[in-house]
């Protein structure tokens, strides 16, 4: 699918500024996306939407693939709907959730108790009247609403316990056993289906505001998913489990590689790729399907998974002793496209890339991914630089696995500062006073059809302000921006100029 030459902003939901202690769906929602229109970028990058686990990992630790994290529904919407109190609102308040970090501890509980007196309202309206649009969801979505609602309830009623731990016969699912639970846990199955039908609604006004005003949301999908997850529980069999223990018989990672020296293991389930050609890759089609109901462009992590996967036998405790394993990667996008049609996909094709997974992604004219935090180390050949870049490609000054520009910059060794100087024109590193809005010039300027940028380095954030870094396993994915002014009219004035000199 082609793109028009364009720019945008990476920025995940629980980065936005609210009262309670993460980013949401509400007000400041909209007042980004103002910002993006008026400073004439064309996209908004998100990382994925489902609701998170342990470490709140969206890509590795994840409940599920098609549902959306409740804890970045708006209560001030509830409230507008009646379904909450507006005066009973309290903002989470104390020095912990007062600045740029997520406390995961106080955001859960405050959030979740007013997440259950809205569905205590709801449900007595339930009562008086049904409410069509909740009918028509709950049905729309059951493929996977009723895997996972049920999921939810039955890791509730053990005690956090993953899946394989419980009642053998819940765990294996066992019809008549499903059925009982269903009927025992009629209420929690209701909660659940009450924060997606919510969280859902939310996104879908927000997607359509934005769509609106001119912008595209790139959304993400991460090629795994969590074991300890509806998408596994309810679909072992598309899956390398252990038949006994229902452990991951091979877990996911990738070698050793720029970002660690052991590797990464992530500890997600490999896929049975017999066992979904058999499906003819049904539960990776309604994924997508799924996905493409709220976001404009998918973007793939790891998309080198798809022509090859790194699996490490269980109980390795580093991704070092893996092996590469063959995927069916041609025949699966063909057999993608056409059951949905054009695919607006952009490939996350960094770390270890062959001349097969270049040959995958030309094939179906994704593009690809170009890093400017990757640029300065090597020769001219690099092929992270902007004098190298296809015009089919995404430049990114860096990602959500990156430090921030700042960071970066501090940190980065003086050959690398004497290289990017002297390829962008600086006599020497000390000449260069803005690292940040040096390079999202450069991404701008470059060849590449769309420029994303963090929205840290608009803000010419040091490492306080990076995301996740791969090499350590918590207290990631916790950056917040907690002042809405921020977002200042001199700050959209600068990108706006940026992006309308380089004809985005």
């Amino acid at each position: 699918m082609a793109f028009e030459r364009a720019s945008g902003i990476l920025l995940h939901p629980t980065s936005l500024p609210s009262s309670f202690g993460i980013g949401d769906l509400g007000e400041n929602a909209y007042r980004f996306v103002d910002f993006l229109a008026r400073s004439g970028q064309k996209i908004w990058q998100i990382l994925p939407l489902g609701p998170t686990g342990y470490e709140h990992s969206p890509y590795t630790m994840n409940y599920s693939a098609f549902a959306g994290n409740p804890l970045m529904i708006s209560l001030e919407q509830l409230a507008a709907e009646g379904l909450l109190n507006s005066e009973e609102l309290t903002p989470l308040t104390g020095e912990d959730v007062s600045g740029n970090r997520v406390n995961f501890d106080r955001v859960i509980p405050h959030k979740y108790g007013f997440l259950k007196q809205a569905y205590a309202t709801f449900k007595e309206q339930l009562t008086e009247e049904e409410n069509s649009a909740f009918t028509e969801f709950c049905q729309q979505q059951a493929s996977w609403l009723d895997d996972y609602v049920l999921f939810m309830s039955l890791m509730e009623e053990n005690g956090g316990q993953a899946w394989n731990h419980w009642e053998p016969a819940i765990a294996r699912r066992e019809p008549q056993s499903l059925a009982r639970k269903k009927e025992a846990l009629a209420d929690s199955i209701l909660y659940h289906q009450f924060l997606q039908f919510k969280f859902f609604e939310q996104w879908r006004n927000l997607r359509q505001y934005t769509n609106e005003k001119g912008i595209q949301i790139i959304g993400d999908v991460s090629i795994y998913v969590c074991h300890n997850s509806s998408d596994v529980w309810a679909n072992p069999g598309i899956f390398k489990l252990d038949p006994q223990t229902l452990e991951p018989a091979w877990m996911a990672g990738v070698p050793p590689d720029y970002f660690s020296a052991t590797g990464q293991l992530w500890g997600n389930p490999v896929y049975d790729w017999d066992k979904l050609q058999e499906t003819n890759y049904a539960w990776w089609i309604e994924r997508f399907r799924a996905t493409l109901q709220y976001v404009d462009v998918v973007r793939i992590d790891h998309f080198r998974g798809f022509e090859a996967y790194w699996q490490v036998p269980a109980g390795e405790e580093t991704a070092m002793n893996g092996e590469w394993v063959k995927a069916p990667g041609f025949e699966f996008f063909q057999t993608l496209g056409e059951a949905l049609g054009s695919l607006p996909v952009l490939a996350e094709d960094l770390g270890i890339i062959t001349p097969e997974v270049e040959e995958l992604r030309d094939h179906f004219n994704f593009p690809g991914m170009k890093i400017l935090l990757f640029a300065f180390g090597g020769g001219a050949d690099n092929a992270y630089l902007p004098h190298n870049y296809p015009q089919n490609a995404i430049v990114y000054t860096g990602t959500h696995d990156n430090d921030t520009s700042v960071g970066w910059w501090q940190n980065a060794s003086e050959k690398e500062k004497q290289h990017l100087a002297q390829y962008l024109g600086y006599a020497s590193p000390e000449e260069i006073t803005e690292i940040s809005w040096l390079l999202i010039r450069t991404a701008l300027a470059s060849v590449a059809v769309w420029a994303i940028l963090p929205l840290q380095d608009l803000f010419s954030l040091d490492n306080q302000g990076r995301m996740n870094d791969p090499s350590v396993s918590a207290g990631n994915w916790r950056w917040r921006y907690d002042n809405p002014g921020m977002l200042s009219d001199e700050l959209g004035d600068r990108l706006r100029h940026l992006t309308q000199s380089y004809g985005r």
